[in-house]
């Protein structure tokens, strides 16, 4: 499957997910006593647009234990085996490029942010030399037959 194709038939299966994120307050953590930077981690997370699906598909408990799996691979002298299963999580979830497109989630175009006016030029820069290219830094060798 081509994942940079743009026919019609192809925008059936794929979920938009708000720009803005999830709204609301995140849901009651569910494992056990959680560390000030698991909740720090938990809240963040339940803002974000994947998490419209997750609260969709009762995903709580998977995004706790990916929270407490992110805040042990952050520590420093962390087994690389508790990092690999962060990233892991980072697809399963959509939090990845991969994972969104894997879930087939597209995040629709938010509200364009006010463009700040700049102020106008009064002259235009002269455009920037052309880089020379391999081909205008080839050097023509005369030919002068063999053995020359």
């Amino acid at each position: 499957m081509a994942l940079r194709r743009n026919r019609p038939s192809d925008k059936a299966g794929w979920t938009l997910l708000p720009a803005e994120g999830r709204e609301g307050e995140p849901p009651e953590w569910p494992l056990t006593e959680p560390a000030e930077r698991e909740l720090e981690l938990w809240d963040e997370l339940w803002e974000r647009p994947q998490a419209v699906m997750w609260e969709e598909l009762g995903q709580h408990l998977e995004v706790a234990l990916f929270v407490r799996c992110l805040a042990e691979a952050e520590q420093t002298g962390a087994k690389v085996d508790v990092r690999k299963l962060a990233r892991q999580y980072l697809d399963s979830l959509g939090l990845s490029v991969q994972g969104m497109l894997r879930n087939r989630w597209k995040i629709a175009p938010g509200a364009a942010p006010a463009a700040a006016e700049a102020p106008p030029r009064e002259e235009a820069e002269p455009p920037a030399p052309r880089r020379r290219t391999a081909r205008d830094r080839m050097k023509v060798v005369p030919f002068r037959g063999p053995g020359a």
